[in-house]
């Protein structure tokens, strides 16, 4: 038996995927199985790669919750066969699709880490090729044969994040993407530098869960000065709407009138589950340090803690799919499940 590992690489489409036709300038998707041909440095990596595609490749801007799905799915069917999973991905939406798939991934003891590139793989002055070979080749890390990262990962220049912590933050940069309020799991230099005291603990024994059953009558809404009263009912009485992510301002704060907290007290009251999140790019919510925050601690509202949005709503899908008993909902929530939140 080979003593290197295997990793599958899941083409879900996105930039890094993509090659110009220099005559016309467009882009399209490459055939994987050609890989080699288009990066041969992945010849000197020690582990053995196959790929697998989406049969319709898709722009980031059209992921939902079926082809994340789709993508967990074909990691459980190839779960026994491989050491290491890399899912490439645009990078619009990766930092959701990492957060849905760390929830959906119980008990996973193998790594499965996203990565993209901001200009495709056959520009000159393309990303694509550090993040994809260093993304492999931390997928292939394995101690006394067994893998070293066993989470769901996000690899975009040079670091390695927990993908249910990360957002991206420039769309011009190849530094795309950050971890406000948790370090790098892995940073890439001379050497790969491992920060192990940061990694999820794994669970040996217990055999891997795959969750498809995601609820998404969700929504976000992100608190403004001078948010309308009819605006924000409308929204809360939408027919179907079982939970909400609000992003309100630094700890966790919001207005005191009387007709914010009366709409959000009576959604609570028919049901509905409301997440506060701070619309900072970094920082917790810390509903009560100030007056502006302590209606909403004793009406019930959820806190999200330092969670992303990203990790918040995609946590707030998974939950909604296992209906969890409404007095049992909100501690669980404020739970960590998956490294989300501190």
């Amino acid at each position: 038996m080979s003593s290197k590992a295997k990793i599958l690489l899941i083409y879900t489409g996105g930039t890094i995927g993509m090659s110009k036709d220099f005559e016309t300038g467009a882009l399209k998707a490459f055939n994987f199985g050609k890989l080699i041909q288009k990066i041969p440095e992945i010849k000197q990596l020690d582990c053995e790669i196959e790929s697998i595609s989406f049969e319709h490749p898709i722009d980031s801007s059209n992921m939902n919750p079926q082809m994340w799905t789709k993508i967990a799915a074909i990691i459980e069917e190839n779960y026994a066969s491989y050491d290491g999973f890399v899912v490439l991905h645009g990078s619009d939406t990766m930092s959701y699709s990492a957060s849905a798939l760390s929830f959906m991934l119980e008990n996973l003891a193998k790594p499965v880490v996203f990565t993209g590139s901001q200009l495709p793989i056959g520009d000159l002055r393309t990303d694509a090729k550090e993040n994809l070979i260093t993304a492999i080749q931390i997928a292939s890390l394995l101690e006394n044969g067994k893998p070293v990262i066993t989470e769901v990962c996000l690899y975009f220049e040079y670091k390695l994040y927990r993908g249910n912590r990360t957002s991206k933050v420039n769309a011009e940069h190849f530094r795309a993407f950050t971890a406000p309020n948790y370090p790098e799991l892995v940073e890439s230099g001379v050497h790969l530098k491992l920060n192990k005291h940061l990694f999820l603990p794994v669970n040996k024994d217990a055999k891997l869960i795959v969750h498809k059953n995601l609820d998404n009558h969700v929504a976000i809404i992100k608190m403004f000065p001078g948010m309308s009263e009819i605006v924000l009912a409308s929204i809360l009485a939408t027919s179907g709407l079982r939970g909400i992510v609000l992003e309100t301002y630094g700890s966790g704060n919001a207005p005191t009138e009387d007709w914010f907290l009366n709409l959000i007290e009576k959604a609570i009251k028919s049901g509905m589950h409301i997440v506060n999140v701070t619309q900072c790019s970094g920082g917790s919510v810390n509903m009560g340090q100030y007056e502006t925050s302590t209606a909403l601690k004793s009406l019930g509202v959820i806190s999200g803690k330092d969670i992303t949005t990203e990790a918040a709503i995609t946590k707030l899908m998974y939950l909604l799919g296992h209906n969890i008993p409404q007095n049992e909902f909100k501690d669980i929530f404020e739970t960590a499940l998956r490294g989300e939140i501190s």
